[in-house]
């Protein structure tokens, strides 16, 4: 029997596999090209087996990215698939803002040139069969500038099938732009911290997942684009719980406290369990992206669950809230509500933002044929400043980003004349 846990000295699997990009040729191409509006089955694997890691990485790709290529999970032949979520959302990338994520599930590492490696080691087993695709529904092709995907999918074949307690992974992505404020709240009290308002019901609370079937939750990345500015997290997480009305099993304090934040957190960071990684300004205003994952205190449902959360205190703010939910559960599971359309779930920009994305990517392929033409120890000092440049770019800073390219393009440039 598999036992879920640390069980590195057990040899009771029966086989170690991988499917990956790799050039079949035998040549150096290892990577997959996904052009625009076409799906691109990347494994389908015979059970029972758990898949134990996958990888992802390519080469300064389009922010647009994140939101237009949707990674989708079926599994034992099902027709709905359990995981389908955007490409970015699924390793916490806030509205296509990149951080480095550094925690026991998901991790997001920087390689050089706008290249990160995105990692998931959230355990996922199946009877019967596996199923992992990527549906790019943007019109251009998915992989960086170079249109190109390098990618690993670890697993294992077990000698017998799973016992039944065994729960198949789902993740479900959710948006809601602008979060709805109750017609009783006066105009004085929307987008206030503090004020007086009560809610016992959780009726106008974002809602991160309302499911059905017989699991548990283990994981939550919630994306607030707070446009309405000032602290936004006096809302409460309430988790209501095998038709749980009020009031909820699971009932918070405030949207902090769910991520292990102290009170209304300024800087970011990032741990193993929980993290607030991504805090675009100190006064709240912009992007804000948060992780927590359930793992050691997961929680159980055994018919339905409806996960929900305060947008500001008894819900009076306006903003753009997002997130996925990750958990466990038995299939079948209930069909996902259809995502928006790729342009509509498209986070806020500046306006001239594909203008800027053109730039950059001009700056960029003259700066790598200009390095070609230095020697290395010319290359090892200049490469530095451009490198950086490219990751606040990525980071979502893109004025700053590209005046600081265009700087060190100059410099390359001067050097060489």
């Amino acid at each position: 029997m598999y036992f879920n846990g640390f069980d590195i000295f057990k040899l009771s699997k029966k086989a170690s596999k991988r499917i990956s990009s790799w050039d079949k040729s035998g040549g150096n191409q290892d990577y997959l090209r996904i052009k625009g509006n076409s799906t691109k089955i990347l494994a389908e694997i015979e059970g029972p087996g758990i898949i134990k890691h996958i990888y992802f990485t390519m080469i300064l790709q389009n922010p647009l990215d994140f939101r237009g290529a949707i990674i989708k999970i079926y599994w034992d032949n099902e027709k709905n698939p359990s995981v389908e979520v955007p490409f970015g959302d699924f390793f916490l990338i806030g509205n296509c803002r990149v951080r480095e994520i550094n925690s026991l599930m998901i991790t997001v590492n920087k390689g050089i040139g706008g290249s990160y490696g995105f990692n998931t080691y959230f355990p996922m087993p199946f009877s019967n069969k596996a199923r992992i695709e990527i549906e790019n529904q943007s019109s251009s092709t998915f992989g960086g500038v170079y249109g190109s995907l390098w990618y690993h999918i670890d697993y294992d074949i077990l000698d017998e099938q799973f016992p039944e307690e065994i729960g198949y992974f789902h993740a479900y992505w959710n948006r809601e732009k602008l979060t709805k404020t109750s017609n009783a709240i006066t105009e004085n009290d929307i987008n206030k911290q503090l004020w007086p308002g009560k809610n016992i019901t959780g009726y106008d609370n974002y809602v991160i997942l309302d499911t059905e079937g017989d699991g548990k939750l283990v994981g939550l990345f919630l994306c607030i684009d707070n446009i309405a500015g000032g602290w936004y997290g006096e809302g409460d997480d309430m988790i209501f719980i095998d038709d749980e009305i009020w009031s909820p099993s699971i009932h918070g304090t405030g949207t902090e406290e769910i991520f292990g934040g102290g009170a209304s957190p300024q800087m970011e960071f990032c741990r193993p369990f929980s993290g607030f990684h991504l805090i675009e300004n100190k006064n709240y205003s912009g992007n804000n992206a948060m992780y927590r994952w359930f793992i050691q205190d997961s929680i159980r449902f055994k018919k339905n669950i409806k996960w929900t959360i305060e947008h500001g205190h008894a819900n009076n703010f306006e903003n753009d809230y997002s997130s996925v939910a990750y958990w466990y559960q038995k299939e079948p599971h209930k069909k996902f509500r259809s995502l928006s359309s790729t342009e509509s779930r498209i986070p806020r920009l500046p306006k001239n933002f594909k203008s800027i994305w053109a730039k950059a990517i001009n700056i960029g392929q003259e700066l790598i044929t200009n390095l070609s033409k230095l020697n290395d120890e010319e290359r090892n000092e200049l490469v530095k400043p451009a490198n950086d440049a490219i990751f606040q770019f990525m980071e979502g800073d893109y004025i700053n980003a590209l005046e600081k390219l265009k700087k060190a393009k100059d410099v390359i440039k001067q050097k060489i004349s």
